[in-house]
């Protein structure tokens, strides 16, 4: 099942796709939502974010193929740090060049993993429990801030400008398939296209892991990394992030002004 949110007649409403239309639902997404009986057309639905993460979770060095490429070590347990809230965006909204920031700002189409309850000391059985579905995300990066200051990586500063945390349009609750890809194109070129499978640290896996750390919340989205064939945007591209079964998170990164 595909669920969204959309705003429909100035309210902000919670539905799920059938077929060409968005069913309208009542209630908590990660309780038991009730049809309403009321429909809208799926073309032309103003998109709103599918959720609305308490946070967003970003893992670092976790597929193969770009670790190797790097040179770097596999890691043993999940490398990760804390969006910013005020950074998530979402589908067909601009992505807003950094006004403090007058570097190279980088796409990195990735798989999303949404939680579904409260997560605290996991192990894997309980983690798959806990995953709701899956979505599309950007986790949109200004890489050049990291290593600015030798003093101190600065990953959540490069991580959290406005409008860098893209996810959506939906969350899939069924599961992925074992052959689902991570697929970004940008201006309509492919430039990413990689297997889930090759993920160093799965998502249930990662879920056990996190929850051991931190309490995990529902609404939470971890976003699972990103692989080989990541570079910078040019003002004024679409970019466009498919994950097999769940859908196509589409931005455009802002001209500058």
């Amino acid at each position: 099942m595909k669920y969204l949110r959309v705003r429909h007649q100035g309210a902000e409403r919670l539905g799920r796709i059938a077929g060409d239309s968005v069913e309208l639902l009542d209630g908590d997404l990660f309780g038991a939502p009730r049809p309403t009986g009321e429909t809208v057309p799926l073309a032309g639905v103003e998109w709103l974010m599918p959720c609305v993460p308490p946070k967003m979770i970003i893992i670092v060095n976790n597929f193969h193929a770009a670790v190797q490429k790097a040179g770097g070590s596999v890691p043993a347990e999940p490398l990760f740090l804390v969006r910013s809230p005020t950074a998530l965006n979402w589908h067909g909204q601009p992505i807003p060049k950094p006004l403090a920031f007058d570097g190279r700002v980088f796409y990195e189409g990735e798989l999303g993993v949404v939680i579904g309850k409260v997560a605290r000391n996991l192990d894997e059985a309980q983690a798959a429990d806990a995953i709701f579905g899956y979505t599309c995300v950007n986790d949109v990066s200004a890489l050049e801030l990291v290593d600015k200051d030798p003093s101190f990586a600065q990953w959540t500063r490069a991580k959290s400008f406005d409008g860098f945390g893209c996810f959506g349009p939906v969350i899939e609750t069924d599961a992925l398939p074992a052959d689902a890809e991570v697929v970004t194109t940008v201006g309509g070129r492919e430039r990413q296209r990689y297997p889930v499978s090759d993920m160093i640290i799965p998502p249930v896996k990662l879920v056990a892991m996190i929850s051991r750390d931190m309490t995990l919340l529902p609404g939470d989205v971890i976003c699972c990394g990103t692989s080989v064939g990541v570079l910078p945007m040019k003002p004024g591209s679409t970019v466009e992030v498919t994950v097999t079964g769940v859908g196509t998170l589409s931005n455009v990164f802002a001209p500058a002004d």
